[in-house]
């Protein structure tokens, strides 16, 4: 055997070692005791698989086999040796009177995926109905189906959140979060089920996503940055919001938000920044929606400094939120009121450095006329602007 058959060889015996070695290793929940037959908990065959997978060296995959799976609260938490994966391939189902803040709650993981063509079922029509955490502060909190906090890392990619007992997913905290081709679904009249909500992270990504809920389909909290959605479609639902901002002290800024190519369709709200009056301090800045179509949204651009759902507010002074750096460009399609543009910004703290670019909004309703109307801002305006008016 000359050198060169030796050399070749080896070079292919190391070459399979090494794609040996990059495969995760597998851990299959019905392994550790899980049964799909919708009626056992699974919840701790979850955490047993987790447990091992979180210890082993390298990346790791834990596997939801096809099925149905009962799982009651599953709490995870890292640092783990390697990368982990869940591939949900099965539905999940969450008791309908599970209690608590979050059904699936991670923390401090990081480059953590969960992948599949799997479902997250929250059964949340119960819970709706004895929802009255908007009206009550001391009402007993309702399980959201994903909590992620601390995440560094983090990828959701092609599973479905169905039906949540609130809202679909919170993410705090975390850094390199991406969701892509992820599906949210609930009906219209669900109760705070807002689809992704997110606070005090930076780098979160939201791609090619669909989500259609009872509230806001994106609600993007305090101490947001770098927020980049791109292609989501939304409906039902309340729209894409920031905010609601000044509501609590010593809230963080919210700055570097980019929404773009999406589409809301029949939703109450379009774009939107909110703030509540007379409560405390804050900013939003370098905030930037573009290339939107609308298809029957009841206000396709809204600034409410004056955010104030069920009569909550006791002082009615200004917002002492300033926002600033904010463009809308390229907002297309139809109005299903004729107020297609308001911008109500705080006699506080002026909104500053608004653009108001390429808005064609068309209302064929019976309130009269399409119209804008501008408060406490003068923004500048480029282009085509239907309804006219905000000068």
């Amino acid at each position: 055997m000359d050198s060169k058959t030796i050399f070749s060889k080896i070079y292919l015996l190391f070459l399979y070692v090494s794609i040996v070695q990059a495969q995760p290793t597998v851990f299959d929940i019905t392994k550790f005791g899980a049964v799909a037959d919708g009626k056992a908990d699974t919840s701790q065959a979850i955490l047993s698989a987790w447990k091992e997978a979180c210890a082993a060296t390298g990346s790791s995959k834990i596997l939801i086999p096809t099925g149905t799976f009962l799982s009651g609260v599953v709490s995870v938490a890292g640092p783990c040796k390697g990368g982990i994966e869940i591939e949900v391939q099965g539905t999940l189902q969450a008791p309908p009177d599970l209690q608590g803040e979050g059904w699936f709650n991670f923390d401090h993981v990081d480059e953590f995926t969960i992948s599949g063509k799997g479902t997250f079922d929250g059964q949340g029509e119960s819970a709706w109905k004895a929802n009255n955490c908007a009206k009550d502060p001391k009402c007993k909190p309702m399980p959201m189906n994903f909590r992620f906090n601390f995440i560094k890392k983090g990828l959701v990619r092609d599973v479905t959140s169905l039906n949540s007992k609130n809202f679909h997913v919170n993410v705090l905290g975390c850094e390199d979060f991406t969701f892509q081709s992820f599906i949210i679904t609930a009906p219209e009249t669900s109760i705070n089920t807002d689809g992704i909500h997110i606070g005090r992270s930076k780098g979160v990504n939201i791609i090619d996503t669909k989500i259609g809920t009872g509230d806001d389909c994106i609600s993007i909290g305090d101490g947001t940055q770098n927020l980049k959605v791109s292609k989501v479609t939304c409906g039902p639902g309340h729209g894409i919001s920031i905010g609601s901002l000044g509501r609590y002290e010593n809230e963080e800024p919210v700055s570097g938000i980019t929404v773009t190519g999406c589409t809301l369709t029949n939703t109450m709200n379009g774009v939107r920044i909110k703030s509540w009056p007379a409560q405390f301090g804050g900013s939003a800045s370098d905030i930037h929606f573009e290339d939107i179509t609308m298809e029957n949204v009841s206000n396709p651009i809204l600034i409410d400094q004056n955010y104030c759902p069920y009569g909550q507010c006791n002082d009615k002074g200004p917002s002492k939120v300033k926002i600033s750096g904010v463009s809308i460009k390229n907002i297309k399609g139809t109005s299903a009121s004729a107020l297609s543009v308001k911008l109500d910004c705080s006699s506080g703290f002026p909104c500053e450095n608004v653009e108001l670019a390429d808005i064609d909004l068309a209302y064929s309703g019976a309130e009269g006329p399409a119209k804008s109307e501008c408060t406490n801002v003068k923004p500048t305006i480029t282009g085509k602007l239907n309804p006219a008016g905000c000068q």
